[in-house]
């Protein structure tokens, strides 16, 4: 069911306030936006660690087996492929694997495509985690957007997707 409105100031409005008062020249509607969507991240973020940490994992072990996982039998790629998706460095895949083959959830594999590379494959305990972690963090998810009605979550999505577009379609530089 949809809450509405708290009749209480929030944190934010407190400091958008504050900025008000001291600079009623500035339009400070981002601000609390931005400030609100900050907050939700940091919120969000720390519901998600938690439900992992059950598991044993952190994010970013999580994002690896994931990525591992949604790709389908027989469930591998390569590291690039993996720091690709990951917007990561090989570096930053390279120490996530050490540790997730030390567990036994991945193994490196030769290429059998290039004699140079290798590629990560999940065994059976990485695909039996990643599945059991999914959907505890599925449901997390579901629970941390429970406040919305259906509706509220789709508008929302479409809003977040707009805004995402917007600074994807930004050159880099």
């Amino acid at each position: 069911m949809a809450t509405q409105r708290s009749a209480e100031p929030d944190f934010v409005d407190e400091l958008v306030g504050q900025w008000g008062r001291e600079r009623p020249d500035l339009d400070l509607q981002a601000m609390a936006t931005l400030g609100r969507l900050a907050r939700l991240h940091a919120f969000v973020l720390r519901s998600v660690e938690d439900v992992l940490a059950g598991h044993g994992l952190q994010l970013g072990e999580f994002d690896v087996l994931a990525t591992l996982r949604r790709r389908g039998a027989p469930y591998t790629a390569k590291p690039s492929e993996i720091a690709r998706t990951l917007m990561l460095s090989p570096a930053g895949v390279t120490s996530r694997l050490d540790r997730l083959e030390g567990l036994g959830f991945v193994r490196r594999e030769p290429d059998p495509e290039d004699r140079r590379s290798v590629t990560v494959a999940l065994t059976d305990a990485g695909h039996a985690l990643i599945d059991a972690a999914i959907t505890d963090h599925v449901a997390n998810e579901a629970r941390l957007l429970a406040p919305l009605s259906a509706r509220e979550r789709a508008t929302f999505n479409d809003l977040l997707r707009k805004l995402l577009d917007a600074f994807e379609a930004e050159p880099r530089g």
